[in-house]
């Protein structure tokens, strides 16, 4: 079983990504299995986030390998995002690529693999997600627009639903039925996102709504880029929204599939989601002017309902 460590030992080179690649010390260090697994706790409880790593809902027996796999997920987001050269981060990606084939070779070397080797032996967790989202992130290196609805779901596949198929191995579940529910999810909660931050992509000159759509509303990026709001664009999102809707209903079986607490965290995660799609909504779909997000207290009344509809399951159940 593996266990959370406790204090950090002394003279560690506790490095974020960036840094850490910078460091020859760093990338020198011969790491232990207690040194990689203190590791990967603190960058999972010392980098930026908009949510907790570790929900308090989580089994304390898991919390060490969410660390491990969030540290795996954390590091190739920000070789990708935070280098500053898209031919470096390419590098880099292909560089964490090589790491990863050593993890399943037996060979880990590098903190985040020699502590998440413990954690793919026990859960028998195939590599395929990890390496599914490298590929996403090389992707976004070198593609910024999608033509079709089928392209931008095809990102989805390999930058959103590696995530929730990660999860659900680590809370004991592999089978196809519950994969493709949160699969669904998944991609919902990415379209979400999608959405939501449409503006602050454009800063990094990626729009995720398909061309086909603008084109068929006769509007453009460039449209997009000068944040005109219309009829045009509102019909638009109007769409993107009813897509996004329409899937994590199609996902939301899956909370009634597994244990409790990662049920919570299940419907939680779903009804956050939803409630960007319902913002956007009220806000006439204008998300060029204003980014739609959700204050702590309806974060904490997400959480109370999603709590309260996991116990009134549960009590159906027992009834049955």
């Amino acid at each position: 079983m593996s266990k959370t460590p406790a204090a950090r030992p002394p003279a560690l080179p506790f490095l974020l990504p960036r840094d850490f690649v910078a460091s020859p010390e760093a990338l020198a260090k011969v790491w232990t299995n207690e040194e990689a697994a203190h590791y990967t706790r603190w960058l999972a409880t010392h980098h930026y986030e908009n949510f907790h790593v570790v929900s308090f809902l989580l089994p304390k027996h898991l919390h060490q390998d969410f660390y491990n796999v969030y540290s795996y997920c954390r590091w190739a987001d920000d070789l990708a995002d935070e280098i500053g050269d898209t031919a470096e981060s390419l590098r880099l990606l292909g560089w964490w690529q090589s790491e990863l084939d050593r993890m399943y070779e037996c060979q880990a070397q590098h903190p985040v693999f020699v502590a998440l080797r413990d954690t793919t032996t026990r859960f028998n967790i195939p590599k395929q997600p990890f390496a599914d989202l490298i590929r996403a992130f090389v992707q976004d290196q070198t593609t910024t627009r999608y033509q079709t609805w089928e392209e931008v779901l095809d990102y989805c596949v390999y930058s959103a639903n590696p995530v929730g198929r990660l999860v659900l191995y680590l809370c004991g579940y592999s089978d196809s039925e519950r994969q493709g529910l949160s699969d669904a999810t998944c991609t919902a909660l990415q379209l979400a996102n999608f959405w939501q931050d449409i503006s602050v992509d454009q800063l990094k000159d990626r729009v995720y709504l398909p061309l086909d759509l603008l084109a068929q509303n006769d509007y453009t990026v460039d449209d997009l880029f000068a944040h005109r709001f219309d009829k045009r664009f509102e019909t638009i999102m109007r769409e993107a929204v009813d897509c996004a809707r329409v899937l994590f209903l199609k996902g939301l079986p899956l909370a009634r599939m597994v244990d409790r607490r990662l049920s919570v965290d299940l419907e939680l995660f779903s009804r956050g989601g939803m409630r960007i799609l319902d913002k956007i909504e009220q806000q006439n779909y204008d998300v060029l002017s204003r980014r739609p997000s959700i204050s702590k207290v309806e974060r904490v009344s997400l959480l109370i309902g999603a709590v309260a509809s996991t116990l009134t399951r549960a009590a159906f159940a027992r009834a049955a």
